[in-house]
């Protein structure tokens, strides 16, 4: 049961967190009726990125002069909360969601959470450290460069970046509209694919179509960089540790050159792409500069972004084509990979070396986040052991997988195998664009054909039996396959599986059948002792009336 109490008392000790905490009883209150009520996320505490709007609550992008209530949430937001979480405040990030390290802010740096000399990651600073803390179960973060990855990885927690538009970004201040992403801190894998599945529930622009995978290929293979700029031998050290537990969990590793994806990464801010932040918040700082008023502004943010008027509407066009053609590079390299493996961050600065070179030290946090948005890439975070610092302390290490676009249920599996965490599969993704197949025999889990669903992009989904209706009979077909044939009066219940699959996927299998093989409804038995009809694999009455019934034993 979360302590309440406990909470507030702890982040008396770390107010730098929250910009906005709201009254702990009101907040106890919402949590008891919120776990009576119940749902997949009751009694959950929720922070939100104080970019994102909450009803009531001021969003102030971390610029108080900036601030305004609204009288809505972010849709977002109104999802988790019908979820059952209950929102207990407003968390610190870098200003207006520029910069990777949780530092730019009026409101103080925001400390990691195991070391208060190091910085904590940005720009959804706030929203990492309370769930790391334990102040919030789950968190709302936003990321464009990295922001909702890189304080994952520093903070030792798990965050989700679905794919671009996926989830709306009504109701959150635009940092880059075109590449701004909702995103969900967690301590853990399940919890963050809970958070997400409610989440995304508040549908964006783009949502998952009928061809998303549901789940990675049984031998996935992961692409890696064959070097590693900014990693110093002790974080390379850690990254190749990673790199040997993903190959432990199955997957096969092929390397391949991380120069375009890098070079990607720089256009973000070196080059006209930076014009898109102005376009956002940039008339707003303007005028505050210009009237000397006191808005709050943090100057490192204020001179990124009102530099990026400087850039003209050829030289977008221009960074543009640089853009697609590194794109076209990036991912001739990745080919046929299943995902891209990578360092989340490069290291863990302290806030002193940030002090000291506030551009720099943030433009190598971005190394290996910034290129991801800009390629229409899905991410997801994970912790990936630690690093002994030369001072005797340990950081953690985090490793984040890559996908292309609507390829998210993809890096679910692949970090649940990773961490070791069976049974998380995301569900989220499949929404009303997946199918149920009732397999039998060979594509059963361990049988020779079960290649053909996880080449797919199919997710197991259980154990089924059929009604007694059904007999199994031996094809002549290589290799060999048992055939399900419908037989109300001789027949029997027939043990299965059911997995899900993608309507794409369904049509490559009717396609590619062999006679007699088919697919057909199957009538399958549910505890209830009624049934229910899906698709499922059977074969021709002919074959099976010329086939050998199988034993009855086995099946």
């Amino acid at each position: 049961m979360t302590d309440i109490d406990d909470i507030y008392a702890r982040i008396a000790d770390r107010p730098e967190v929250f910009i906005t905490l709201r009254p702990m009883a009101e907040v106890a209150a919402e949590v008891e009726v919120s776990r009576a009520a119940g749902g997949p996320l009751a009694g959950r505490l929720l922070a939100v990125k104080d970019n994102v709007d909450v009803a009531g609550l001021p969003t102030t992008a971390a610029c108080p002069g900036y601030a305004y209530t609204p009288k809505t949430d972010a849709p977002a937001v109104a999802a988790l909360r019908a979820a059952g979480a209950v929102v207990i405040g407003k968390t610190n990030l870098d200003q207006f969601a520029t910069g990777l390290v949780g530092t730019r802010s009026p409101y103080g740096a925001v400390r990691d959470s195991r070391r208060p000399d190091r910085i904590s990651g940005g720009s959804s600073s706030g929203s990492a450290v309370a769930v790391a803390l334990g102040f919030a179960d789950i968190a709302i973060g936003t990321d464009t460069a990295g922001s909702g990855r890189v304080p994952a990885g520093l903070q030792g927690i798990i965050g989700i970046k679905p794919t671009l538009g996926v989830i709306s970004t009504e109701g959150v201040v635009p940092a880059c509209r075109s590449y701004d992403v909702v995103t969900i801190f967690a301590p853990a894998l399940a919890l963050a694919n809970t958070a997400t599945a409610a989440m995304s529930k508040a549908l964006g622009s783009r949502p998952f179509g009928p061809a998303a995978p549901l789940a990675a290929p049984e031998r996935p293979v992961i692409a890696v960089p064959a070097d590693l700029p900014e990693l110093d031998d002790a974080w390379q050290a850690a990254f190749a540790e990673a790199v040997l537990r993903a190959e432990a969990a199955g997957m096969v590793i092929k390397t391949i050159d991380p120069t375009p994806f890098l070079d990607a990464a720089r256009l973000l801010y070196e080059d006209a792409l930076v014009a898109e932040r102005h376009a956002a918040v940039g008339e707003f700082i303007d005028t505050a500069t210009a009237s000397g008023a006191d808005a709050g502004l943090d100057p490192t943010v204020a001179g990124i972004i009102g530099a990026a008027s400087r850039f003209s509407a050829v030289d977008l066009l221009r960074a543009q084509a640089r853009l697609a053609d590194l794109r076209a590079e990036a991912m001739r390299q990745w080919g046929e990979a299943t995902a891209l493996m990578v360092p989340t961050a490069p290291g863990h600065p302290t806030i002193a070396d940030v002090d000291a070179d506030p551009v720099g030290v943030n433009s190598r946090m971005g190394t290996y986040t910034n290129f991801c948005n800009l390629f229409d890439l899905c991410g997801l975070a994970v912790p990936g052991g630690t690093v002994a610092e030369n001072d005797g302390t340990e950081a953690q290490f985090g490793v984040t997988f890559l996908g292309r676009a609507h390829e998210d249920a993809v890096l679910v599996d692949l970090a649940a195998r990773f961490l070791g965490d069976a049974g998380v599969g995301a569900s989220w993704v499949e929404g009303e664009n997946s199918v149920e197949l009732a397999v039998f025999g060979a594509h059963m889990r361990g049988g020779p054909l079960t290649h053909e669903l996880t080449e797919r992009g199919a997710r197991w989904a259980g154990e089924v039996v059929t009604v007694p209706a059904y007999r199994l009979v031996a094809l002549d077909t290589t290799p060999p396959k048992p055939g399900l044939i419908r037989d109300p009066e001789a027949g029997r219940a027939i043990r299965g599986e059911v997995w899900r699959v993608s309507p794409a996927a369904l049509g490559e299998f009717l396609a590619a059948l062999p006679e007699p093989m088919m697919l057909g409804r199957v009538e399958i038995a549910d505890d209830t002792g009624s049934s229910r009809w899906i698709v499922g694999f059977g074969c021709a009455a002919d074959a099976g009336a010329a086939g050998t019934e199988l034993d009855r034993d086995r099946w």
